[in-house]
């Protein structure tokens, strides 16, 4: 398995396209765009007048949420290989190694979640 040319050219082809496929969207975007600059008091696209300043402040609890969300989710999706291989590994004889690991996963995930729960991550002011 040598990086000889003849390996080479099916990765040229792919990238050949790949630059010319982005070229040509976003020729095809600069020349298809709106001319028309819209005044900075009228309504945006969806007819909606809007009013403040788009700078705004947000509340850090909003963005703490979300990723407290994500990571849960993610717990999820990783309980669903563990849950669905649990059988085959247990054929196989590592189904107590693989049932452990996942106790410790769930584990640290639960310390963490007391965690962020003592220190009051997750209450509303």
């Amino acid at each position: 398995m040598g990086s000889s040319p003849e390996h080479l050219g099916p990765l040229l082809i792919q990238f050949l396209l790949g630059v010319g496929f982005s070229a040509l969207i976003l020729g095809l975007a600069f020349l298809l765009n709106p001319k028309k600059r819209s005044k900075s008091h009228d309504t945006f696209e969806c007819g909606v007048p809007y009013y403040g300043d788009a700078k705004g402040l947000f509340n850090i609890k909003f963005y703490l949420v979300a990723v407290l969300f994500i990571l849960f989710d993610i717990e999820a999706i990783f309980l669903f290989p563990y849950a669905v291989n649990l059988r085959s590994f247990k054929e196989a004889g590592l189904g107590s190694f693989l049932l452990i690991e996942m106790f410790v996963f769930l584990f640290t995930l639960i310390v963490g979640l007391y965690y962020i729960r003592k220190k009051g991550a997750l209450e509303w002011d």
